[in-house]
């Protein structure tokens, strides 16, 4: 496959051991400390469920959907030993509160500043993939002197029309818009567990299967009364990703943060041809494909993003 050249500048990750069978197997960087851990999950005044773990730089992990908190739960112990880590379970998810309020790009990163505000976080590294890497940047936008740096990975804006060509792809967006959606799914664990694997089973990388924990702690979340129609007020809000491509226009200022950018290669949402115009939409990006990785990618490859948000201080 040819790739677009960038104006952005761009590596592709290669790191890996060969192991019986010729498979590839990748290697970590920080062995044996990616195992999860329990992190005490508190609540802000606002209600939005966080835990904050380490000492040192902050940074924000931004889960995307359908998951929660808990997407983070292999990168976190890679960075607390010299990172204040923050994760928050975004407005409408997890044990944050549900109910009105604003669940847009704009209105999420307002609740995501309004948590960093009451924790007296000044500045900080902001990561975040699928609707999280959305609010990332409307955070970005809204506060650039808070945002140290960020990364991210897909959606990232550039995509535009080409997203229509794709329409098998993003179905789920316009049936959660459907009251439907919530009769056929809210509130029925076994049709919550379904509705998720079929996401983490088709939009996962090739090598990746859903642990069965994880996939558990997911559905109690989303089979709560009520949750799976909170968690899904993002598409109803315009945030999804067919409405916001459509919607974009090149900006007449780009976002300035130093960017680091996860493109996964077998995210059958956003190809990497999509990754063509990120120069249009931020004027200091470094664009990294990653090989063998899904969606997911801060479950698929914990270590990958940990790196990025290491980089800028390691020796």
């Amino acid at each position: 496959m040819v790739l677009p050249v960038l104006s952005v500048s761009f590596t592709i990750l290669t790191r890996f051991t060969v192991v019986s069978g010729g498979r590839r197997a990748w290697s970590n960087p920080v062995a044996g400390r990616s195992s999860a851990r329990m992190v005490p999950v508190r609540h802000s005044e606002a209600g939005i469920a966080y835990s904050r773990t380490g000492t040192g730089e902050t940074v924000v992990l931004l889960h995307g959907w359908p998951g929660g908190r808990g997407d983070y739960d292999r990168v976190v112990p890679l960075l607390d030993d010299s990172f204040d880590v923050v994760v928050p379970d975004l407005r409408g998810f997890g044990a944050s509160v549900k109910g009105p309020g604003e669940y847009d790009a704009p209105g999420q990163a307002r609740t995501v500043l309004g948590l960093l505000d009451e924790l007296g976080v000044r500045r900080a590294v902001l990561a975040g993939y699928d609707i999280g890497s959305r609010i990332a940047q409307a955070v970005a936008r809204q506060r650039p002197e808070l945002v140290a740096r960020l990364v991210l990975s897909p959606p990232l804006p550039g995509i535009g029309e080409r997203i229509l060509h794709a329409h098998k792809e993003f179905w789920y967006q316009a049936f959660h818009q459907l009251p439907l959606a919530e009769r056929l799914i809210d509130g029925n664990p076994c049709a919550v567990r379904e509705y998720l694997l079929h996401f983490w089973t088709h939009w996962s990388g090739p090598s990746f299967t859903i642990d069965d924990d994880r996939l558990e702690r997911l559905v109690t979340d989303y089979s709560a009364p009520g949750a799976f129609t909170a968690s899904i007020a993002w598409y109803r809000a315009g945030g999804g990703a067919v409405a916001a491509s459509l919607a974009e226009q090149v900006p007449q200022e780009r976002i300035a943060t130093p960017t680091a950018v996860l493109w996964p290669e077998h995210d059958p949402l956003f190809p990497v041809e999509w990754s063509d115009r990120i120069a249009e939409f931020f004027s200091d990006a470094h664009l990294t494909f990653i090989p063998d990785c899904g969606h997911f990618v801060p479950v698929e490859r914990p270590e990958t993003v940990a790196d990025a948000i290491r980089e800028p201080t390691a020796e």
